[in-house]
């Protein structure tokens, strides 16, 4: 099977690396991995942000400070690969030709972002399209799609489904600032759609959600194309 895991910064890194986290995704991976065109998209977390927040009040333009935030999901994507050992792809690709290429290795492909201008989520819809996925699994920190931000309302009810479509119709823009996507962006979105691509949102802070993800069973939300 081709799935593309969209695993953002927020779920193993805030103020430091959760390492033991870290540990059970690494073993889930190697637990399910089928030799498919599997490819792991990495966000980049708090670091990333305050990194664009420094370089932002430095005067730096937004194209550089996109970069800089690339380049801290690159090295979360190191971190990832270097754990997985063996089991993945020794280079991190930085194109989309790259990712076309090495997903053919049967080995797991970890990335991070690409170019300035796209959130991660856009970049793994890019990467689902690009090695046909048959499933796009984003793990964030919440337990899927709600009908409002949970953290800020807490009686948001948590959508079991929702297609595409219809996110698109709630979202207002977010300011596309360098490190400033949310839980899901435009961009992101028109590619999923455009693609159909089967897409699920959920919890990541426990990785057996990933597991069932991968199997097929019910969790968090499923984004139908």
């Amino acid at each position: 099977m081709n799935i593309v895991f969209k695993i953002s910064g927020h779920v193993i890194l805030n103020d430091e690396l959760n390492i033991n986290l870290l540990k059970e995704y690494c073993n889930i991976f190697r637990e399910t991995y089928d030799g498919g065109r599997w490819v792991i998209v990495v966000g980049g977390g708090k670091p990333a942000r305050r990194y664009v927040e420094s370089a932002r009040m430095l005067g730096l333009n937004e194209g550089l400070c996109d970069e800089i935030g690339i380049k801290i999901t690159r090295i979360n994507a190191m971190i990832i690969s270097s754990l997985l050992g063996e089991l993945a792809y020794p280079i991190i690709p930085e194109n989309l030709e790259q990712v076309r290429a090495y997903s053919t290795s049967r080995k797991i492909v970890v990335m991070g972002g690409l170019q300035p201008g796209q959130s991660t989520i856009a970049v793994s819809a890019l990467v689902a399209e690009t090695i046909n996925a048959e499933k796009l699994i984003i793990a964030t920190d919440v337990d899927g799609i709600y009908t409002e931000d949970p953290k800020k309302n807490p009686n948001a009810k948590l959508l079991r489904e929702i297609s595409v479509n219809e996110l698109i119709e709630k979202i207002i823009e977010y300011p596309h600032e360098a490190g400033g996507y949310k839980l899901a962006d435009l961009l992101g979105l028109r590619i999923i759609s455009r693609s159909r691509i089967t897409t699920i949102y959920l919890n990541g802070r426990n990785p057996e959600n990933i597991k069932k993800a991968i199997k097929g069973e019910q969790v968090g939300t499923l984004l139908k194309p």
